[in-house]
């Protein structure tokens, strides 16, 4: 640490040349070396809050798919229900298709780019898969809103609130079924290749 001497008001003052840098007008930072290290970020552990909140949002949407309108489960609901608006269902669906496949893309290349970055000590994958953070946003909210106006006609008010918990749930699987797969392997693991 650095040392000083007594001023007032209790502080200390640094002394700069009284550990025998040179008076070329740099100025250094004695306790550079004093400082911690970033580490990366430890994952945390799954609480059982955390599993119950996934199992409840998984539940919610198993029960709006299976019982739709009370009448027949949503599938068939979407499929061949004359109340529904044709048009804004399929840009709804169009717009989520599109969504899908930016994430899948994304997941695939920020796995890749991550690899490399990690080999070359390059950090492009931040700026990479934050590009396309604007054009998602604006998919999923023409979707959202392009599914309430065609499920309206179904549900009325509860078009929001059970539109709301599919999304959820669908954020809560997305992570198991696409990034399980592209999983980097732990330095802690013997191969034997």
């Amino acid at each position: 640490m650095s040392g000083g001497s007594p001023v007032g008001g209790g502080g200390f003052m640094r002394q700069r040349y009284s550990q025998g840098y040179s008076s070329s007008g740099d100025e250094f930072e004695d306790d550079v070396s004093s400082r911690p290290r970033s580490s990366p970020p430890i994952p945390r552990a799954r609480t059982w809050i955390d599993i119950l909140e996934n199992f409840l949002w998984l539940a919610s949407a198993v029960f709006i798919i299976y019982f739709g309108d009370q009448r027949s489960n949503l599938i068939s609901l979407l499929l061949h229900d004359d109340r529904i608006r044709r048009r804004p269902l399929y840009v709804g669906m169009i717009g989520f298709g599109i969504n899908a496949l930016i994430f899948i893309y994304i997941s695939i290349s920020a796995w890749s780019v991550r690899r490399l970055d990690e080999k070359w000590r390059l950090k492009k994958w931040e700026v990479t898969s934050a590009t396309f953070l604007p054009f998602v946003t604006v998919i999923g909210l023409i979707s959202f809103c392009s599914f309430s106006f065609a499920l309206w006609p179904i549900w009325r008010f509860l078009t929001f609130p059970l539109l709301f918990t599919l999304f959820m749930a669908s954020m809560v699987i997305i992570p198991y079924l696409v990034l399980g797969m592209f999983r980097p392997q732990s330095d802690e693991q013997l191969r034997t290749d």
